[in-house]
């Protein structure tokens, strides 16, 4: 249907239209390691890994071999150009669809060649230019969390498409006791609380997952709270110099948080937050922000609890 969708808007506004396929790419890229994440107990993004490898990786090298100048998406985002020939990331000014935070591990060669020009639009202002400009799509509804999994059942799609399996384990506290049992890690995630099935003296909520003991770590709220985090992997947008002030989120929903970056050794960052947070999940990411403009994010290994 998005092919089609597409080809009609082509059709309509009398430019060329081509399809390109990359399922293969996509599949090693984006699905194996969506699958692979989730059998290591951690959390994938797999959006801002599609952005950085398939759409403004090889989509943007087969734009670039048919000749563009530019690679032209919908993304709630801007690109600045600036004066001496860098460019910057910017938030769209819709806060409410901003995307800038799957977009972190995109390289300056790529944005160099990027245009988001729904950047500095709000939602509604573009429903309304799709209708001036009577386009077929004007009336499409908004795209679904995971555009490979059309139902949004992540567990299904795991256990009957990526051979994952039902492995029961043990639902432990922070002490290593036993609270109950689990239907396989690939099931939790840091932060849920329904799913868990165990009867407490108070609501309990995933800890964490442990893929080399098969065990879902659970907890109360306030054990889900970290004083910082560790991520790997950074990419940087900006020259930093750090220790390094900053906001953060650390998913797309988060409201920024202010927190300081310290070099950890090792390729990772440690993120300091200004107040403690809650639910640091790995295998996401931690996006960094000057006010609008991303200065750079990596991917979250862990939670750190401890104030020295």
């Amino acid at each position: 249907q998005h092919i089609d969708d597409a080809a009609a808007v082509a059709a309509h506004l009398k430019i060329p239209h081509h399809t390109v396929d990359l399922v293969e790419p996509f599949r090693h890229a984006v699905k194996e390691y969506f699958a692979e994440e989730y059998r290591t107990g951690r959390t994938p993004n797999p959006c801002a890994r599609c952005n950085s490898l398939i759409k403004f990786g090889l989509l943007l090298d087969k734009a670039l071999e048919f000749g563009a100048d530019h690679l032209a998406t919908g993304h709630y985002a801007r690109v600045e150009q600036l004066t001496d020939g860098h460019c910057r990331l910017l938030k769209g000014v819709d806060p409410r669809k901003d995307q800038s935070y799957f977009l972190f591990a995109l390289t300056l060669h790529q944005l160099s060649r990027l245009i988001f020009p729904l950047g500095g639009f709000t939602k509604d202002k573009v429903r309304q230019m799709a209708a001036e400009f009577s386009l077929p799509v004007k009336d499409k509804g908004e795209s679904q969390e995971i555009c490979f999994i059309p139902d949004n059942d992540y567990v299904r799609f795991l256990e009957r498409e990526c051979g994952l399996n039902p492995n029961n384990g043990g639902v432990v506290n922070l002490c290593g006791e036993m609270l109950g049992r689990h239907a396989g890690i690939h099931r939790y995630t840091v932060g849920q609380r329904r799913g868990l099935g165990i009867a407490y003296s108070e609501p309990l909520y995933v800890l964490g997952v442990d893929a080399g003991s098969n065990e879902v770590v659970a907890g109360i709220e306030r054990e889900l709270y970290c004083n910082g985090l560790i991520a790997s992997g950074f990419n940087w947008l900006c020259t930093p110099s750090l220790p390094l002030s900053a906001t953060c989120k650390i998913r797309y929903r988060h409201k920024p948080v202010a927190c300081e970056v310290r070099d950890a050794g090792e390729g990772k960052m440690e993120v300091r937050f200004a107040e403690p947070q809650k639910s640091i999940t790995p295998g996401q990411a931690v996006v960094l922000y000057d006010g609008d403009m991303l200065l750079g994010g990596g991917w979250i290994e862990n939670g750190v609890k401890r104030d020295g």
